[in-house]
């Protein structure tokens, strides 16, 4: 079945101990830490890594700040990773390093990696049951505070490319390593899918800016409390949060996103949509509106009384 999920993330940092402490407040497990580095390990299994010197075998960095240098996607079988590494070294150089990740560069000039999928079964939590009249699915049973949110996984990355050769960079993803493309937004960009998985995307490329760099990294968590809480906690610890609380129109999910040190921003994702083949590609000649919904107060309206 090919690419199978995001397997790794890399980025470029200047302050290593920031950086570090964002992650940590926002739920990621610390695995190691050196006076360079530092890796992070979601319940999947997958890795964020945050490097003040990201190894040579990676292309320059598309920004001058803090920034992505490297998405590694993770692959079913030796086959299946044999025959994509031959597509992408068909017109451009592949590193393999001894982990056995094989290192690469899409059209704008993002680190590409190819490697095994290492999955981990999830153990999560159960879901909160609603209670709505006339389907009452929790009895005798009060709810508290999720606790400290804990990402289960890195669900999407979104890069933002160049207006110019927009196609070029698509076709890439869609023509060598096998993404579906479920909706292209044409004035916006191309939101994929990758084989393996069922989330209505796993990657955003986002030519409205009209420049490379990196936009965000979504993290999936249980429920929609998780993205409250974890959201609320950020702001407590002193982070900035982004756009306010509320649920997109492509994809359907929650989300909460805050400015990360390490470049663009994270995103809390929750109840995303799952699609199969039978979605297709919806094709937009507009942009739909960013989100379905997003909190809004009285206090918002000038002249309110309540503002």
């Amino acid at each position: 079945m090919g690419i199978q999920r995001i397997e790794s993330v890399t980025y470029g940092v200047d302050d290593l101990d920031r950086c570090v402490r964002f992650f940590e407040d926002f739920g990621l497990a610390r695995m190691d830490r050196t006076g360079r580095s530092a890796t992070f390990e979601m319940l999947a299994g997958q890795t964020l890594h945050l490097d003040t010197a990201p190894g040579p075998f990676l292309p320059a960095p598309l920004e001058a700040t803090p920034t992505i240098r490297e998405v590694v996607w993770g692959v079913d079988t030796p086959e299946e990773l044999e025959a994509l590494v031959t597509a992408v070294a068909a017109d451009r150089d592949v590193v393999t390093t001894d982990d056995g990740t094989h290192h690469s560069v899409d059209e704008t000039g993002f680190g590409l990696g190819l490697t095994l999928a290492r999955p981990r079964e999830l153990s999560v939590p159960e879901v909160r049951r609603p209670n709505v009249s006339g389907s009452v699915r929790r009895w005798n049973e009060s709810l508290g505070p999720v606790g400290r949110v804990r990402p289960l996984r890195m669900c999407h990355v979104a890069l933002n490319i160049p207006k110019a050769g927009q196609e070029q960079a698509v076709a890439f993803y869609t023509d060598r390593l096998g993404f579906r493309p479920t909706d292209i937004v044409k004035p916006m960009g191309t939101f994929m899918q990758c084989e393996g998985d069922d989330d209505q995307h796993n990657f955003l490329l986002c030519h409205r800016p009209d420049r490379a760099g990196v936009n965000h990294v979504s993290y999936e968590v249980p429920g929609f409390d998780d993205v409250i809480e974890g959201g609320n906690h950020m702001v407590a610890q002193g982070w900035t949060e982004a756009r306010r609380l509320g649920r997109h129109t492509v994809g359907s999910n929650v989300f909460r996103f805050i400015h990360a040190p390490c470049g663009g921003r994270v995103e809390y994702a929750a109840d995303m949509d799952r699609v199969d083949d039978s979605y297709g590609t919806r094709v937009h000649e507009t942009t739909p509106p960013h989100h379905i919904w997003t909190l809004r107060s009285s206090r918002d309206t000038p002249g309110n009384p309540a503002s």
